[in-house]
């Protein structure tokens, strides 16, 4: 049986990946009493590495926006793999966390983040609302445009 959440995915359009393995020394997510923390995931697409380079330099706005959305995906992809599979135990998104690939003296760290607050709001409604970072970095891992992490309260 397919939950609620699983079809609200469905209804946006929204193709879950296979969680992507780590490419270092750390897990993927970590699940400690009710909160299942996800580490960052950055821009894997189904055909790889996307939006790659700065924010502010090679990428619009609009470029980093879609980035976090995609990295968001991957997040709900590894939050579903810590819910055992079924999305409809996440009780709230909690935290979120977007760090941006910037170009010196870009401000629009904000609008960016929008591309994954949105999408964890439009999955969940209003326990989609959470707490959040957005925060320019000088670089991030493969040259990525974005990372996102987050925080999820489970049931």
């Amino acid at each position: 049986m397919t939950g609620k959440i699983e079809a609200r995915l469905r209804e946006l359009g929204v193709t879950l990946p296979a969680p992507p393995a780590p490419v270092a020394s750390y897990v993927p997510f970590v699940v400690t009493g009710n909160l299942a923390f996800i580490s960052g995931q950055v821009t894997m697409g189904p055909d790889g590495l996307a939006y790659i380079g700065t924010v502010g330099k090679e990428l619009s706005v609009e470029d980093g926006k879609a980035a976090a959305r995609l990295c968001a995906i991957n997040v709900l992809a590894q939050a579903k793999a810590a819910a055992d599979g079924d999305l409809d135990r996440i009780k709230r998104c909690v935290k979120v966390s977007v760090f941006v690939n910037a170009a010196p003296g870009f401000s629009q760290h904000p609008e960016v983040a929008n591309g994954a607050s949105d999408l964890f709001l439009e999955v969940f409604g209003e326990a989609g609302r959470h707490a959040r970072a957005a925060v320019g970095a000088g670089s991030l891992p493969r040259n990525v445009a974005v990372e996102v992490e987050a925080v999820f309260e489970l049931v």
